[in-house]
C-alpha cells in the first residue's frame, strides 16, 4: 500500500512539474512583443528571381536575441552570399545591440567584421583585430542589422509614428544616422500572397540611393518588402515567400 501512495505522488508530482514548466514557458512566449520567428523571401532584380534571403529571430534568453539575415545570390556570373548575425537585448519595445557579426563572400573581394559592444561603458570591440574604440553611443544605438528590429518594435508600439531616425554603426566604427520616413500604405501580391502593408522610405541623396520598406499590420508589422533603387535604377527587391512562428 505504501509503495502504492509512492507512486502516486510520484506520478503526481512529475505531472505538476510539466504543468509547471508549460506554464513558464508559455508566460515567456507571451511577454514577448515578436515571437521567435523564419521569414523567407525572393530576391529579385528585374523581374526575375535571382536568389533568396532569410530573416529569423530565436531567443537565447528571455532577455537576449539572435536577429540574423542571409542572402544567397547567383544571378548571370555574379554571385554574392552574404550573413548578418546580431546579438541583441530585448525590453520594453527598446532593442540594444551586443555584438554584431557579418560576412560576404563571391564575386569580388570577400568581407568580414565582428564587433562587440559595451554600451553603458561607451566600448566597441573589434573582435577581428582585438581593437577598442572609445565612443559615446547616443541613445537608441544601433548596429546595420539590428535597427531593422528596432524599426519593427517602434511599428508595434506607435502605428502612427511617421518619423523614424536610428544612428546606426558601421562596419568602421563610424555612426551615421538612419532617417525613415512614413510614405504610404499599399497592399501587396506578393509570393506569400495579398497583404496590407505600410510603406517607410529612406532616401540619400548623396548617393542618389532609395529604399523603401513595407511592414504588414496584421503580420505583427514583419517586414515584407523591401526594395532599394540607385541612380533611378532598381538594384533589388526582396519578397516574402513564407512565415514559420516557432
Amino acid at each position: 500500500m505504501l509503495n502504492k501512495l509512492c507512486c502516486i505522488a510520484l506520478v503526481l508530482a512529475s505531472q505538476s512539474s510539466l504543468v509547471f514548466a508549460n506554464e513558464a514557458k508559455t508566460s515567456q512566449k507571451e511577454q514577448h512583443v515578436i515571437q521567435p520567428f523564419t521569414a523567407k523571401y525572393n530576391l529579385i532584380r528585374s523581374a526575375d528571381i535571382v536568389g533568396s534571403a532569410t530573416r529569423s529571430l530565436e531567443y537565447l534568453t528571455p532577455e537576449q536575441a539572435k536577429y540574423s539575415y542571409t542572402t544567397d545570390i547567383e544571378w548571370l556570373i555574379f554571385s554574392d552570399n552574404r550573413q548578418e548575425v546580431s546579438l541583441v537585448k530585448l525590453g520594453d519595445h527598446k532593442v540594444t545591440p551586443e555584438q554584431y557579426n557579418f560576412q560576404r563572400e563571391g564575386t569580388g573581394p570577400d568581407k568580414e567584421c565582428a564587433w562587440q559592444f559595451n554600451i553603458p561603458k561607451n566600448i566597441a570591440t573589434n573582435l577581428k583585430d582585438e581593437t577598442e574604440l572609445n565612443i559615446n553611443f547616443p541613445i537608441n544605438i544601433q548596429d546595420k542589422l539590428s535597427y531593422h528590429l528596432q524599426n519593427r518594435l517602434n511599428l508595434i508600439k506607435n502605428p502612427e509614428q511617421k518619423l523614424f531616425v536610428y544612428p546606426v554603426i558601421s562596419h568602421t566604427g563610424k555612426i551615421k544616422n538612419y532617417v525613415y520616413q512614413y510614405d504610404g500604405q499599399d497592399e501587396l501580391m506578393l509570393p506569400f500572397g495579398m497583404i496590407k502593408a505600410v510603406r517607410l522610405k529612406r532616401e540619400v541623396i548623396e548617393k542618389k540611393k532609395v529604399t523603401y520598406a513595407w511592414f504588414a499590420p496584421e503580420l505583427n508589422y514583419l517586414l515584407v518588402k523591401i526594395q532599394q533603387i540607385k541612380s533611378d535604377v532598381e538594384q533589388f527587391d526582396a519578397q516574402l515567400t513564407s512565415l514559420e512562428q516557432h
